[in-house]
């Protein structure tokens, strides 16, 4: 039976770390709508369908869901070819629909064959995108959208150039509210006395500090305030009409367009793979080790997306951002993920004017402590003690989600990985020992329990190898599969080189349906080798007596 959970049993932290989240999740939200050319709203409206619906209806006690930034060149792609937004939002609800499809067909279950390297890989690459995306943030130079994980920006620079970049525009209100900021958050949790507050989140102290140091220089003149373009910029309908022009529902008079279908498979498909990812990702950041049924991830993710759709939302995957931050605030149930969402919804209808108070700069900082969390040194130092075959697949991950994106880091992580084993196995084939004896040296081949067609270059190798006159035992007595193409490898090396170069051979454990130990000529060639086993045995036994 089905154990039931409290939503209610950790309020105080899942409060807590769902208020943080909140804070993250905001300006993600309006950055991602604004690089997806959709309306900002479309953003918000996601991500509070994000937290409410697929909060609840997800397993997984950390992840966030919300818009990800991973769709956003597919979105911009896909709003101009269909030429309007509510025919875009009919892609979407066919996504959501492909993505409900795939939890009923288990599809889920593929996130099993994620090598924990890659997933790892994947982790710190987001952290260090993160801490160079939110680095000009700390600045006071807001030249790219919040939300941005390209590595090329919009304007032709990159992560790296970016960086540079701050120098001349060095904003020093900006950067006095992040230095604030650091220490607030840095502090919260080791200084003795603000234990006892730890029902407040650091990062709300930030963020409340942030906007109080902002508006003292405001109402004093000071050249060290913010300016508008540095704060958190959300749309305040001011009456009810425009806040009814906000919700967009879908134009289903496209559903009749191929290309809406196209658009809506490649959301699906995508957002899903994303979606595994992040959970995996989630499930290893959780200190409670959880695992969660991702066939029910991806039926709250498809309904999510019909739900998002309906509303005039983006669609939404699960976000390590979101969820990263989730974690280290202390997160311990969904109920941090419903609660963000509760909090994005009362926001945006009650106190758009204070949000938008908000410094970049303070939100910057937050994202910075999460991204070093993300990759810490440590995680570097654990993967190379584990060796080149765990450490080179988290290294390559790591630098092309950061250079290109998480699809294609984590793909080219996986191939590296699948090589890797299939380069191990090659090595495993079998295993080669030599006997040395008076009359002659005895090699023993034992073959392991599956020998592929992989293997065959590597006995063959081996078999090449074997010097004239030897004597030469291949052992399959614990073989469950042999390919083909591995039998008659060794049936012409008996039946040719052996014959031609004096090579006794002995077969042992081989299947009758092999047809290849009892052969004729075998059987009379096994019975010669019985003897000379029966003779090599006395031989021991005789040295071991006379050592004795």
């Amino acid at each position: 039976m089905k154990r039931k959970v409290n939503l209610f049993a950790n309020l105080k932290s899942d409060f807590a770390s769902g208020l943080v989240v909140f804070l993250v999740a905001l300006p993600l939200c309006l950055g991602i709508a604004m690089a997806s050319g959709a309306p900002l709203f479309s953003g918000i409206i996601s991500g509070i369908i994000g937290g409410l619906v697929v909060g609840y209806l997800s397993q997984s006690h950390i992840s966030v869901s919300g818009p990800a930034a991973g769709l956003t060149a597919i979105i911009l792609t896909a709003i101009t070819d269909l030429g309007a937004f509510d025919i875009f939002l009919t892609a979407v609800f066919i996504a959501g629909l492909i993505q409900l499809g795939l939890g009923f067909l288990k599809a889920g279950s593929i996130s099993n064959y994620f090598p924990t390297n890659v997933i790892e890989g994947m982790l710190a690459g987001i952290g260090i995108i993160i801490i160079l995306k939110q680095l000009p943030h700390a600045f006071g130079y807001d030249a790219d959208f919040e939300g941005d994980q390209a590595f090329v920006q919009n304007d032709g620079s990159n992560s790296i150039s970016s960086l540079f970049e701050i120098f001349n525009h060095i904003h020093m209100g900006a950067v006095i509210i992040t230095l604030i900021s650091f220490a607030i958050l840095i502090s919260w949790d080791k200084v003795p006395f603000l234990q006892k507050l730890k029902l407040i989140p650091g990062a709300l102290v930030a963020v409340v500090a942030g906007i109080i140091i902002n508006e003292i220089f405001i109402s004093s003149g000071s050249p060290l305030a913010i300016g508008k373009e540095h704060l958190v910029s959300l749309p305040i309908p001011t009456s009810f009409d425009e806040f009814k022009a906000i919700i967009i529902t879908p134009n289903f008079a496209g559903i009749t367009n191929p290309q809406v279908w196209v658009v809506g498979l490649t959301i699906a498909i995508v957002a899903s793979i994303e979606t595994l990812l992040c959970i995996e990702a989630a499930d290893r950041m959780d200190e409670q080790k959880r695992y969660t049924n991702t066939n029910v991830e991806l039926k709250a993710q498809g309904i999510g997306n019909i739900v998002s759709s309906l509303l005039g939302g983006l669609p939404m995957t699960s976000v390590v951002v979101r969820s990263s931050a989730n974690n280290n605030a202390g997160a311990k149930s969904k109920m941090s993920a419903i609660i963000h969402g509760v909090l994005l919804l009362i926001s945006v209808l009650a106190i758009p004017v204070i949000l938008n108070k908000i410094p970049l700069a303070t939100l910057a900082t937050i994202l910075i402590l999460v991204g070093y969390k993300l990759a810490k040194p440590a995680t570097f130092i654990h993967f190379w003690e584990k060796g080149k075959y765990q450490f080179i697949p988290f290294v390559a991950t790591l630098v092309f989600v950061v250079a290109t994106d998480l699809l294609k880091g984590v793909a080219l992580g996986i191939v590296i990985s699948v090589i890797f084993v299939l380069r191990g196995n090659l090595k495993r084939a079998y295993s080669f020992k030599k006997e040395e004896y008076e009359d002659g040296d005895v090699i023993h081949i034992d073959l392991a329990q599956e020998v592929s067609f992989l293997n065959k270059a590597a006995i063959k190798l081996t078999l090449n190898s074997i010097p004239e006159n030897s004597k030469v035992i291949i052992n399959a007595q614990d073989t469950v599969y042999i390919a083909h193409d591995i039998l008659d490898l060794i049936k012409e090396f008996k039946e040719t080189r052996a014959i031609d170069q004096n090579i006794k051979v002995k077969l042992k454990g081989f299947k009758k349906a092999y047809e290849l130990e009892n052969t004729p000529d075998l059987q009379n060639h096994v019975s010669i080798e019985h003897y000379y086993d029966v003779a090599k045995r006395a031989l021991v036994k005789k040295t071991q007596k006379e050592n004795f």
